[in-house]
């Protein structure tokens, strides 16, 4: 049996960061270094692991401190051979994970998945944030590459389409996953829950009930495949179910007050009978929305969404949800990334894993509570 690949030390991670930068040529002999509290800020990493980065680049004469004023590249830096440390501790044990936003149970579980899946392989997960800007993204990819990290997996910012920076890691055959969606335009590695499947069997839950005015309820559509793919899943299920597709019944919410768009929404369009919502965040904020408007759910207004909230077994109307099982998609797509780490070369795969719906107090009949059969295939009731 091989023996699993050590860790390399953060500080060493991040030596090797700034010897490239100076070899390169991108930091020159004279420039100032950014601040350890920047260092510490960009990778997430305690000041202490910056000072003993630098403490050995200091010991070789290629950077020199100035008490009070910071560290800078030395004179003579360019004309000396720059070595990095060597990764015989375990260099190519480093898969790194790029994210949006953890802010939710659904990404929280996610990341947990990437990380069990690696860890039972001797791999170690280095976390960013992307804070939902393609810059940032963009920027991180270059740095993580550049640190030595032997594949990456992203989940893409939200609405975007294309990515230079993927586009070029996938042609050079790097090995890359992109979670929770894909992009279209791109043949990359992906592995998704089965999004057009899920808001068909959200919604035709809601038609069974009886539900003839049901409305969507997302964030921002287009470039976002996972939302645009419930679209189309929830239209398809309309269709099937005999109902005209309104399009009045669809709301795109933009960042700006959220909630009040609901309330201004269903305040206007008293006909909805019922919500399916694109994300568990939504189908909490409808709820609000409903209880300000004095509509009760689900006697009212039935409301299904993705994914489930922390805790939501103690809300006083626990929300049906399609369950993605994202812990599962993570592992998955840890698993589709060490497989390309171990040959770049393969077929790309693009991974689909099943929905679950788990029907709980929030939906029910148009003429009153529901009495839903838990016996039903790929459904579980709670």
């Amino acid at each position: 049996m091989s023996q699993a690949p050590k860790r390399v030390p953060m500080y060493i991670q991040l030596k090797n960061y700034i010897l490239d930068q100076m070899n390169k040529g991108i930091w020159k002999p004279g420039d100032k270094l950014p601040s350890e509290n920047e260092l510490a800020e960009q990778f997430q990493v305690s000041r202490i692991t910056v000072k003993n980065a630098m403490a050995d680049i200091v010991k070789q004469g290629l950077i020199y401190r100035i008490q009070g004023r910071g560290s800078y590249i030395a004179d003579g830096a360019s004309e000396q051979w720059i070595t990095y440390e060597q990764q015989e501790t375990g260099g190519g044990s480093l898969v790194a994970f790029l994210m949006p936003r953890l802010n939710n149970l659904f990404t929280a579980n996610l990341m947990a998945g990437i990380e069990e899946e690696l860890s039972h392989h001797g791999y170690h997960l280095v976390f960013r944030l992307t804070h939902d800007s393609q810059p940032l993204e963009n920027k991180i990819l270059k740095e993580l590459t550049g640190l030595g990290v032997k594949g990456i997996i992203i989940y893409p910012v939200e609405g975007e389409t294309f990515n230079e920076e993927i586009l070029k890691l996938t042609l050079n055959h790097f090995p890359l996953v992109i979670v929770d969606r894909y992009l279209r335009g791109l043949d990359t590695n992906s592995v998704s829950s089965d999004n057009y499947t899920g808001a068909y069997e959200a919604t035709m839950h809601l038609t069974r009930l009886g539900h003839t005015k049901i409305s969507f309820i997302s964030t921002a559509v287009a470039g976002t495949t996972s939302i645009e793919d419930r679209l189309h899943g929830y239209e398809r299920a309309l269709s099937d179910s005999g109902l005209y597709i309104d399009y009045r019944l669809r709301l795109s919410l933009n960042a700006a007050s959220p909630v009040e768009q609901i309330k201004t929404y269903l305040a206007d369009n008293p006909d909805v009978q019922a919500i399916v919502a694109t994300n568990a965040t939504i189908g909490q904020m409808a709820k609000k929305a409903a209880d300000f408007l004095k509509i009760r759910v689900p006697e009212q207004l039935s409301i299904v969404c993705f994914d489930n909230s922390e805790q939501s077994d103690l809300f006083e109307v626990p929300l049906t949800f399609m369950n993605q099982n994202e812990k599962a998609m993570g592992k998955e797509s840890a698993k589709l990334v060490l497989s390309l780490i171990q040959d770049p070369t393969q077929d790309r795969r693009n991974v689909v894993l099943p929905n679950t719906l788990v029907i709980r107090s929030s939906t029910a009949s148009a003429a009153g509570p529901a009495s839903i059969p838990a016996s039903a295939s790929g459904i579980e009731a709670q």
